[in-house]
């Protein structure tokens, strides 16, 4: 699964992702300086995976991942090809969601390419090249649906669904906010368009910004829009965040104890965009190995067990499962065992979040 980070020149997508990932993606004060995406596979953060290593000291731990990509900067006219906006704007189409970075500070040492912080302006000036890209596709689709529906209601039925769709972008309002039944979604679902994908804004704070951003001036204005999109804003301070990530485990802690935060933003951008994607995970333990395996929500668990190997579902028997917080009150598996809290699941059983299962197979 591939996140995008996106926004306007100079917000600080590049330091954020290098941030993240460490990949040392080019940095600096003028535009453009991304040319070709970066990506980097980043660690879910995921407490429990800790804990399940301290209980059986393995041989290794997995833990979830996801991918990252930095995208170049946009600007105004990028949906015209302005500033290479045709291939970035390719680039975004291939990710499954979107980080969208807002710059929320003044500085005249580092260049704006609106010429200074305006968060809203912004935010406006990237969703209207999203959604006027959007518009032409959606005006092909009605094209030819119109060319193919001569005759065919489901052609012109299609034409019809696009129409109301192609309304609501000229409008200025994105994809995954229009209203429609589950039917005419799925339809709109087949189009590739860059605002059905799912949000999360990342408000970039200044150090003296970040340590009060609830009271930041900036930071509310990004907060009421999200609000107004049902979106999630995270707060960072991607200079603060690149020098968080390199501290090693206990540095990091003393650090974080220093702003008075229980966790880094970029855990909680990490955690976020995983749910963002609709992703769970379930894990596996053993002296061998402790690992968190990544699933859709509402995956069955023949199809979980297949994660681990194809030979796992053709051969399922069942699904030997333990919810991690019942595990952790026992104490032990052996414990678990005898109090009778290992449940025997079936073909049927969805996995939740935080199962710890072991599955029986064969083949």
């Amino acid at each position: 699964m591939k996140l995008g980070i996106i926004g306007l020149p100079n917000v600080g997508k590049s330091t954020l992702f290098n941030a993240i990932t460490n990949a040392g993606a080019e940095s600096a004060n003028y535009p453009f300086c991304t040319i070709d995406p970066n990506v980097g596979v980043v660690a879910v953060p995921d407490a429990r995976l800790d804990k399940l290593s301290e209980m059986y000291h393995p041989k290794k731990t997995t833990p979830a991942v996801i991918e990252f990509v930095d995208i170049a900067g946009l600007v105004k006219g990028a949906s015209r090809g302005e500033g290479l906006g045709n291939k970035f704007l390719s680039n975004i189409r291939e990710t499954h969601a979107i980080i969208h970075v807002v710059r929320c500070f003044d500085d005249e040492n580092v260049i704006h390419v609106e010429g200074g912080a305006d968060p809203v302006r912004d935010m406006d000036i990237i969703d209207l090249e999203l959604i006027m890209a959007d518009v032409e596709i959606v005006e092909r689709r009605i094209d030819k649906a119109k060319k193919a529906g001569k005759g065919d209601k489901k052609f012109l039925r299609e034409a019809e669904i696009f129409q109301g769709l192609l309304a609501w972008l000229n409008d200025g309002k994105p994809a995954r906010s229009y209203d429609c039944g589950e039917d005419d979604r799925a339809v709109i679902e087949t189009s590739d368009l860059l605002t059905l994908k799912p949000v999360i804004y990342a408000a970039n704070l200044d150090e003296d910004g970040f340590a009060g951003y609830q009271d930041a001036p900036y930071y509310q204005q990004v907060e009421t829009r999200a609000k107004a999109e049902g979106a999630q804003v995270i707060p960072v301070c991607a200079k603060l965040e690149a020098e968080i990530a390199q501290l090693d485990g206990e540095e990091k802690a003393m650090f974080l104890e220093d702003l008075g935060v229980a966790e880094s933003g970029l855990d909680r951008l990490i955690r976020a965009s995983y749910t963002l994607l609709g992703l769970i995970s379930y894990l596996t333990s053993g002296e061998d190995e402790c690992r968190a395996w990544t699933i859709a929500k509402g995956t069955k668990a023949p199809q979980a067990a297949g994660k681990i190997h194809s030979d796992f579902e053709r051969g399922f028997i069942r699904a030997e499962v333990i919810a991690y917080d019942d595990l952790m009150q026992v104490g032990s598996m052996a414990a678990a065992r005898e109090k009778g809290m290992i449940r025997s699941e079936g073909k049927e059983y969805v996995v939740k979040d935080g199962d710890i299962i072991l599955f029986r197979f064969n083949v």
